[in-house]
């Protein structure tokens, strides 16, 4: 009995998160409220407060679902498996790529974290959460940059932070840009190509 009880409550949980998703996206976070995702999801107010602390907790949940797999993407990068950084990195980023023009969960989610949220007072923890992927993104490349450098024995052309940061603002660019319209570019390819000139300007190309 425990067991069902405690697989009831995981269904509710992303019945919940489920309902969330598609309500953001077609309403905005702001305008989508609690009682809303409730009778989504076919549950009752209670039920959202039981699993979670508030709207933002719940948008934050709604995110780990998808963002935790591509986060996990860059986890081995520059780990002394005696792989080359670079590649490690430069597969990482592409896998992520492909993941989210592949998944439409992957895509919907973010579609609502960059086109249908506002960081208002409710949803500082929203801010606190991208701000934190942001972060570890920029952590997770300067040390694969860093590692590659150290592998090929040259020095950068720039900071390795500031080359961290100019391959988040590329790749976070085309992410957002394709996501506007997905017509425009094929997302893995044109991410491939612009990842690669970047990085060759930086004195970094795959080993062979």
């Amino acid at each position: 009995m425990a067991r069902r009880t405690k697989e009831d409550a995981l269904a509710t949980r992303h019945s919940l998160l489920d309902a969330a998703e598609l309500l953001f996206q077609a309403q905005g976070v702001s305008r989508t409220s609690l009682n809303d995702i409730a009778r989504q999801a076919g549950t009752s107010r209670g039920a959202i407060y039981w699993h979670f602390k508030d709207k933002a907790d719940l948008f934050n949940a709604m995110m780990e679902r998808v963002t935790l797999p591509l986060e996990q993407s860059l986890e081995d990068v520059g780990d002394d498996s005696g792989i080359d950084p670079l590649t490690q990195l430069c597969l990482g980023v592409r896998g992520a790529l492909m993941r989210i023009a592949s998944d439409p969960q992957t895509r919907r989610v973010l579609e609502v974290a960059t086109q249908k949220v506002e960081y208002v007072d409710e949803l500082q923890a929203v801010r606190a959460r991208h701000l934190a992927v942001r972060s570890n993104f920029l952590s997770r490349v300067q040390h694969g940059l860093g590692a590659a450098a150290r592998h090929r024995s040259i020095t950068l052309a720039a900071p390795v932070a500031t080359c961290a940061e100019g391959l988040h603002a590329i790749i976070d660019g085309l992410i957002q840009n394709w996501l506007l319209d997905r017509d425009a570019f094929d997302l893995v390819a044109v991410g491939q190509d612009v990842m690669d000139i970047y990085l060759a300007g930086l004195g970094l190309k795959p080993e062979k």
